[in-house]
């Protein structure tokens, strides 16, 4: 089957795009997870959207034309706030020594860990 050009553009503008500088190219750096990794670059937010787009864009009409399911969107997904990670004991107890000697909750460490990664 081949999708129109509208069914494309509408499927894709349900995939987050993420745009983030990397000080080690020195440059802006695009992809869409999940139907794509980091797939483009250049020196302006807005170039590397534009490439971003074009780039998502084929990737969704491959799949519609192939028949193949799409991955979920990320765009508009709804979050808890939780989730499970699994670490060994060892970095279990490591974490919650170095929360204990910051005097903070083990959630409160792991956060803070997330938010300046």
């Amino acid at each position: 089957m081949k999708p129109t050009r509208k069914e494309i553009q509408a499927a894709a503008r349900r995939y987050l795009k993420v745009i983030e500088w990397s000080d080690e190219d020195n440059c802006y750096i695009g992809s869409a997870p999940p139907v794509i990794g980091r797939a483009c670059h250049g020196p302006t937010e807005a170039r590397v959207l534009e490439q971003l787009t074009r780039i998502v864009e084929e990737w969704v009409e491959i799949f519609l034309r192939e028949g193949r399911p799409l991955p979920p969107p990320a765009r508009g997904k709804r979050y808890s706030g939780k989730f499970v990670v699994r670490v060994s004991p060892e970095l279990h107890q490591k974490a919650a020594l170095k929360a204990g000697s910051r005097n903070e909750s083990l959630n409160q460490f792991v956060a803070d860990a997330i938010e300046r990664a």
